[in-house]
This record gives structure tokens, C-alpha cells and sequence, in this order.
């Protein structure tokens, strides 16, 4: 009976599962947007129990669709929106706080300080990340800090962090994984990207507990199974990477020199770099890229934070359109932008000017600027 293999692609808005058949054919695919949720301004956060209940639900339509059960699936691998923060209990496996997506920016002025003081320098010799609120750190260290018990609970080795691959892995093989991928720990802003190891100096600049880390594993490896309970099989997770890093091997760039760039919620352009890290003189950022052994691939990434998120904007929050997709036939309904133009900085600017202070603006507009000329 031929077997097919399960993608898990959990991102900022939606979760997708897609079935594929062993030519690469899609046999089946679902998709589910969940809740973002805005406490603040600059604030973004997801429940993890829509993160986790939207992506089980996609897995078993997605099955569905391709007439096929979960005892035909060979092998999952999970590709996943980065630096998103989840903390949760290690025994109940409940979450202690909303998980802190990577966009959020409430962390900026701790940031700001960390730069003041001197360890910018420390931090990207270590990691090749710019200290941002963009990375996991000083998103744990803000849960520790504000959620009542928290750290003493972190002390004590009862409370695990992940970002979202993570959490899922865990969550599907029911507490039985506890690991993340080289691609996603680089997003932390702990993890020494030259000796593939969580950094001592980074947890203590950070005060957080080793003991709340997930091992770090290559992108291609055998993390472990699913939960026959939970997915209805026992499936081996055999791959997990970052979504930009999945997409720089989806596009095929494992060649030194070749690039990609996605569009998504945010946008990002990746260069395969090689075995050996490479430092930008220009802001972007030196991070991992996904493998398939301990020998480390390197990559630069020039990072934007707000690219299709402008779309569920338009439709969420100014009633522009009622769908995304309606936004091309907007767009072609007119010669040009009429001089309109917009900056899309809602949550700061990311590579290579990294300022979160900056904010979004619309320029140009005049009594005969329509709709289309906005979008």
C-alpha cells in the first residue's frame, strides 16, 4: 500500500496540514486562521490551545480529503512561524501565558537597555542576531517576570519553553517530545550558532533556567512519534525547520550563493552562505539553516515584519475588503498607486534599520485617491 507523507505548516495566522504522495503530488490539504489577539498596542499574542487545536483539526481534514487514514502516513515534519514564545507546565502541559509571537514588541525597551549596557557585540558574536524583541529571550524572560510564580516554578525545572515546533511536538506525542530543530533554536537569541549548543552566558544575561530548554536536534532527524490518542498513529516526526529556513530548502537553494525570498505575513530573504557564518556590515542578521547532519549551513537574512499582514489589516481592521484575495482586483482596476504609498512599519522596522520606535504611515494622498489606489 503506498504511503504517504504529512507537512504541519504552523504560521502566524493559520495552520495548514498538506497530505503528499512519495512524487510530491498534494493529495490532500486544509487550512484554519485562528485568533490574534492585541492586549496593547505593539502587543501580539496567540492562545496555544487555537495554535494546537487548529492544527489537529487540519490533520484530520486534510486526511479526509486525500481518502486516506493516519495509519498511511510514513512520516510528518513540521515547519513553523519562528521566535513565537510558549511556557507551559511540565506536568499538566498546560500553558502558564498566551504564547508571544514574534512580532510582538513589548519587550523593546528592555532591549534598549541590553544595547546601552554594552552586549550587543557579546549577543551577535554568539547568536548573529541583532537584540530585538523580534527573538525568543527576552520574551521568556518577560513571562518569568510577570507571570505570578512563574520563576520560581522555571527554578525548580517545572516549567518548559518552546517555540511553536516545539510545543507541537510535544503536544502530539503526548509529552514524549521535548526538542527543537537547529533553525529554531538560532531564533532564540541563546543559542551559540557555532557550537550548536545553548549558551551559558546567554541564560544567565537572561536568567533563565537550562533546564526549561528543549535539546536542540538537526532539521533532518528522528525527534520521535505521535500519539496513536492524538493523531490516530504512531507516526515518526522526522523533520522540523523555521518556516524561512523550510522555505530556503523547499526553493532548493542548498547551493552556497543561492537566495530566496518569501512573502507572507512578513517577508524574508534568505542567502545560503555555506559552511561558514558570514557577518553583515549591513544590518541583516547571521542565522542557521536547515540540515540534515551536525555540520552546520549558515545563511543571511534581511527580515520585514509586516508584508501580508497588511492584507488581514485591510480586511480585520479597515473594511476595505472582505476577503484577502480581492485585493488584486483592486489593484488592477487602476493604472497606478496614484502617488499613494504606504509604509507598513506597524511593529517597528525590522533588517536593516531594526527600530522599534517607527510606526506605519500612509503618504500621498489626495481627494481623488479611491480605495484601489490604497490597496
Amino acid at each position: 500500500m503506498m504511503k504517504y507523507i504529512l507537512a504541519l505548516d504552523q504560521g502566524t495566522t493559520s495552520s495548514r496540514a498538506i497530505v503528499f504522495d512519495k512524487e510530491g503530488n498534494i493529495k490532500g490539504l486544509a487550512q484554519q486562521e485562528f485568533k490574534q489577539i492585541y492586549p496593547k498596542n505593539g502587543w501580539v499574542e496567540h492562545d496555544p490551545m487555537d495554535i494546537l487545536g487548529s492544527q489537529v483539526g487540519v490533520i484530520g481534514e486534510a486526511l479526509i480529503r486525500a481518502n486516506i487514514s493516519a495509519n498511511d502516513v510514513e512520516a510528518i515534519g513540521i515547519t513553523n512561524q519562528r521566535e513565537t514564545t510558549i511556557v507551559w507546565d511540565r506536568e499538566t502541559g498546560k500553558p502558564i501565558y498566551n504564547a508571544i509571537v514574534w512580532q510582538c514588541r513589548r519587550t523593546a525597551d528592555y532591549c534598549e537597555e541590553l544595547k546601552r549596557n554594552g552586549y550587543q557585540e557579546m549577543v551577535y558574536e554568539k547568536t548573529g542576531l541583532i537584540i530585538d524583541s523580534y527573538f525568543s529571550a527576552t520574551k521568556i524572560k518577560w513571562i518569568l517576570d510577570n507571570v505570578p510564580g512563574a520563576r520560581e516554578k522555571a527554578e525548580r525545572g517545572e516549567l518548559c519553553f518552546g517555540t511553536v515546533d516545539t510545543y507541537l511536538m510535544w503536544s502530539l506525542s503526548g509529552k514524549k517530545i521535548f526538542a527543537t530543530d537547529y533553525t529554531n533554536a538560532s531564533r532564540t537569541m541563546l543559542f551559540n550558532i557555532h557550537t550548536l549548543q545553548w549558551d551559558d552566558e546567554l541564560l544567565e544575561l537572561f536568567q533563565i533556567p537550562r533546564s526549561m530548554l528543549p535539546e536542540a536536534c538537526p532539521s533532518g532527524y528522528l525527534y520521535g512519534y505521535t500519539s496513536e490518542a492524538i493523531v490516530g498513529s504512531r507516526i515518526p516526526i522526522t523533520g522540523v525547520a523555521g518556516d524561512q529556513q523550510a522555505a530556503l530548502f523547499g526553493q532548493l537553494c542548498t547551493e552556497k550563493g543561492s537566495v530566496k525570498n518569501t512573502y507572507g505575513t512578513g517577508c524574508f530573504m534568505l542567502m545560503n552562505t555555506g559552511h561558514e557564518p558570514v557577518k553583515s556590515t549591513n544590518g541583516l542578521i547571521t542565522t542557521l539553516a536547515a540540515c540534515i547532519s551536525k555540520r552546520p549551513c549558515y545563511v543571511l537574512e534581511g527580515s520585514v515584519f509586516v508584508g501580508g499582514a497588511v492584507m488581514k489589516w485591510l480586511r480585520d481592521e479597515m473594511r476595505m475588503i472582505r476577503r484577502a484575495d480581492e485585493t488584486e482586483r483592486y489593484a488592477t482596476a487602476v493604472e497606478n498607486t496614484n502617488g499613494v504609498y504606504i509604509v507598513p512599519a506597524f511593529v517597528g522596522l525590522g533588517a536593516p534599520h531594526w527600530d522599534s520606535e517607527v510606526r506605519g504611515t500612509v503618504i500621498g494622498l489626495t481627494r481623488g485617491t479611491k480605495k484601489e489606489h490604497f490597496i
